[in-house]
């Protein structure tokens, strides 16, 4: 199914005001409902080359296996539908070509990313991720960060020492625990959900959460939300007013209509007279 007019898909990416270069990447395919975004780390170019390849690696693999798929069907093994097999299996490679090509050059050892893979199907979504850049879902009133970082800050958290007001003040913002590229083999989290008319999904990387609240996030999606363009430019503003200390990138999703795989019974019984 072509998902061109039902999802409303924007994505902005800035340096920021601190930065020389910009080590986030992003990209969609509006027509599968994929949307990227990744977070570089690396010295020597080491983290723009790791978040290009990455997003680059991902939608090439999933343009390719993704529109063989018949929508519905269930891996057995884990259960989960196989969209988020192929994702998982698109970010495990590019984890490996990652790895690969910092292994092959020395300036870019240890080079590696954050990833933060969304894909919406039958009015459901997929979404794989690792490290500390996230999801968040707008649903009627209801602002939710969806994803789990990957982060030290998160174990600290999880454990008892912070609490999440806490944790904002913290040094240790940017410690991540996971990371794609780092390890010759490294597992994202994935986990599906149905999807709402309306629903606006949000990717970012902590350029973004760093530096404005979620409330702020919240209110800046909620007023330009018939315009997601500008949505996605007020919060790298408000972003770069508060200091503008690392790269921001912002991927908005709209749901605009319905988009289940199921058809009604008139549709088939029309269809046989086709």
């Amino acid at each position: 199914m072509n998902l061109q007019n039902k999802i409303t898909i924007m994505g902005l990416t800035d340096t920021g005001i601190v930065r020389s270069k910009n080590e986030d990447a992003i990209g969609f395919d509006s027509s599968l409902g994929l949307v990227v975004l990744a977070d570089g780390m690396g010295g020597h170019r080491g983290g723009e080359i790791a978040s290009s390849m990455t997003v680059d690696t991902i939608i090439d693999k999933l343009q390719q296996s993704l529109p063989d798929l018949t929508t519905g069907e269930v891996d057995e093994a884990s259960g989960f539908s196989r969209e988020s097999i192929c994702i998982q299996d698109a970010v495990v490679e590019a984890n490996q070509l990652v790895f690969q090509a910092a292994e092959a050059n020395p300036d870019h050892k240890g080079m590696g990313t954050t990833i933060v893979v969304l894909q919406f199907y039958n009015n459901s979504f997929s979404l794989a991720h690792i490290g500390d850049s996230r999801c968040y879902r707008l649903r009627s009133d209801k602002f939710e960060q969806i994803t789990k970082d990957h982060s030290l800050l998160q174990e600290l958290i999880d454990r008892g020492f912070y609490t999440p007001e806490e944790a904002r003040k913290s040094m240790n913002k940017n410690l991540v625990t996971r990371a794609l590229g780092i390890d010759p083999v490294v597992m994202p989290d994935v986990q599906e959900d149905i999807v709402l008319k309306n629903d606006i999904y949000l990717l970012c990387s902590d350029g973004l959460t760093d530096l404005v609240e979620d409330e702020d996030i919240y209110l800046t999606i909620k007023q330009f939300s018939a315009s997601l363009e500008e949505a996605a430019k007020q919060l790298i503003t408000k972003a770069n007013q508060n200091g503008g200390k690392d790269n921001i990138s912002v991927m908005l999703c709209r749901i605009d209509e319905d988009f289940s795989s199921r058809k009604g019974w008139f549709t088939k019984f029309a269809a046989w007279f086709d």
